[in-house]
């Protein structure tokens, strides 16, 4: 299993081989430690779980797991899962690797379909008047109600997001940072859980 987890420091741009300029996100990799097995025999999935950020004090209720992030990595089918103690950190990838990224989106509050799901509102003349970014109609006339899963104003952003096939351009030890070519979701300080493919 090829995971960890990292910061998103910002966006920017380097050159290739060819002089073409690429756009990078910069992440700065977590160090972390195993502190949980889970088996399928006992817990019914195959994972790990991974702390990291070490508190200077403990808790009584972090008994054994003195870290300020707590996150958990589940198992592929078939994949060595590390054990209790091993340490993650940047090492596990190489240049030309390719990864998929999750982590929280930016949230955008409340929108209207036309941003949200880019509904293409009515016309801008021939009698419109103050609808040009309205949905439209939300139904038929049976079953008089609007049906689950109608396209709809609401909440948008502040989600999950995983994007796949991520190129890691540089690694540096050093700094224990790592930059993928690419857009990340989520804005900067982002927590964001970095995978091998």
């Amino acid at each position: 299993m090829k995971a960890i987890f990292g910061r998103k420091l910002g966006m920017t741009q380097m050159f290739d081989e060819e002089g073409k300029v690429i756009p990078i996100t910069i992440l700065e990799v977590l160090p972390a430690t195993v502190v949980q097995e889970k088996h399928k025999e006992k817990d019914g999935y195959e994972a790990v779980q991974v702390g990291m950020e070490t508190l200077k004090k403990e808790k009584k209720s972090q008994k054994g797991k003195p870290f300020r992030l707590l996150r958990e990595v589940r198992g592929k089918a078939e994949e060595e899962l590390p054990h209790k103690g091993d340490a993650l950190d940047v090492s596990l990838f190489e240049e030309g690797d390719e990864v998929e990224v999750a982590g929280i989106s930016k949230g955008k509050g409340f929108q209207g379909a036309v941003k949200r799901w880019g509904f293409s509102g009515r016309n801008a003349s021939h009698g419109v008047k103050h609808e040009h970014r309205t949905l439209g109609s939300v139904g038929s006339q049976f079953p008089q109600r609007v049906i689950k899963g109608r396209k709809m104003p609401g909440h948008m952003g502040a989600a999950r997001v995983t994007v796949r096939n991520l190129k890691v351009v540089k690694i540096d030890s050093e700094s224990q940072s790592i930059a993928l070519r690419g857009a990340v979701p989520g804005s900067r300080g982002t927590l964001v859980e970095i995978r091998g493919i």
